[in-house]
């Protein structure tokens, strides 16, 4: 409706004969009526205004937030990009400024020219690895026939040197016999070499299926194939788990651990070995400790290496320690050790829980 006030206004400016005009009233109504239609499409239009702004504004957070995301993966492909660069060794940079200003078709175009060359990397390893596992099967056959080949006459040989030694042993003087005895302690050490180097070659070789392995029972078996001096004893810890792995490596391997245990306490009074399991979330962990003789701390560098051997007048190989680095890495583990001259030894061994095998 118009306003009384605008009709009065109105009136005001028309001549006297026409304020009271039968007629004057259709007009005034038609400009009520224009009146009434512009006020409600103002209304209309602040109205649509007003939404129009608040989706300009949702629009424009929406934006906001895509571009963001935009410089976060820019700044992820540049980081990718450049660590590809430095492992390729690649000469032509992907050119760009501080602003990450990067040319779409140029990032493209980099990343298709890295992927060729990770294509050609791969296929090159690929090939490498093909022809390493075919010599690692040519020298493990190999390692097989000569240990063979050797192991048969050197015990052949001991056999007969004791046969001899019994039969003539009334004929042969006191250094004769003591010769005799140094051949055949010689002829041992060859034949523990020989055994000791075909099981590093074979470790990982026909791998056994997985079973659930009770270690205090296969411990206890372990002990029970040593001969362990009456001066020695060996504890186990009372938490001892039930793992899933290949039984026999990780028999070999606590039977290189203890045995080495063992001949560090020998000449010890009250010798003491304990084998401890050690909680943790990834790995099966186990430590073999010593109160023996413990070891130099010139020799840990090198202790883990092939023919290393702690006393020259041993009849051990100098294989067992390396042996047990090659089986806890089989089982994605690691071997480390804490000694001290005179105090004792503890070794540590992992198995990881989830190892592929």
């Amino acid at each position: 409706m118009m306003p009384s006030l605008l009709r009065r206004q109105l009136k005001k400016f028309l001549p006297e004969n026409l304020q009271n005009h039968p007629e004057l009233g259709p007009f005034l109504d038609a400009v009520a009526s224009s009146y009434g239609n512009y006020d409600e499409k103002l209304s209309m239009m602040q109205r649509a205004t007003a939404i129009s702004s608040e989706e300009l504004a949702e629009a424009y957070e929406k934006l906001n937030k895509e571009a963001e995301r935009q410089k976060q993966v820019e700044i992820a492909l540049k980081k990718t990009v450049d660590t590809l660069n430095i492992n390729l060794g690649v000469i032509d940079k992907l050119e760009h400024n501080n602003s990450l200003n990067l040319s779409a078709e140029k990032l493209a175009s980099h990343i298709s020219k890295l992927a060729s060359q990770i294509a050609k990397v791969t296929e090159e390893k690929n090939t490498l690895l093909l022809d390493l596992e075919s010599q690692n099967d040519s020298l493990n056959n190999y390692v097989q026939m000569v240990s063979h080949d050797l192991k048969s006459p050197i015990r052949n040989i001991n056999a007969l040197m004791s046969w001899i030694l019994e039969e003539e042993k009334i004929k042969f003087s006191v250094d004769s016999k003591q010769n005799f005895s140094m051949v055949s302690e010689n002829l041992t050490r060859m034949d523990n070499l020989i055994n000791g180097i075909l099981k590093h070659a074979t470790v990982g070789d026909h791998m056994e299926m997985k079973t659930n392995i009770d270690m205090q029972a296969l411990l206890e078996n372990v002990k029970a194939s040593l001969e362990i001096p009456s001066n020695v004893i060996i504890e186990l810890s009372p938490n001892l788990p039930v793992i899933l792995i290949q039984k026999y490596w990780v028999e070999q391997l606590f039977d290189n651990l203890l045995a080495n245990a063992v001949k560090a306490t020998e000449n010890k009074k009250d010798a003491l070995i304990s084998i401890k399991y050690i909680e943790d979330e990834i790995f099966w962990k186990f430590s073999v400790s010593d109160n023996g003789k413990g070891i130099e701390e010139k020799h840990l560098s090198t202790i883990f290496e092939m023919f290393t051997k702690l006393e020259n007048g041993s009849n051990a190989a100098g294989v067992g320690l390396s042996l047990v680095k090659k089986i806890t890495a089989l089982f994605q583990g690691t071997v480390w050790l804490e000694s001290e001259v005179n105090k004792g030894t503890t070794f540590y061994v992992t198995f990881k829980k989830d190892y592929h095998g």
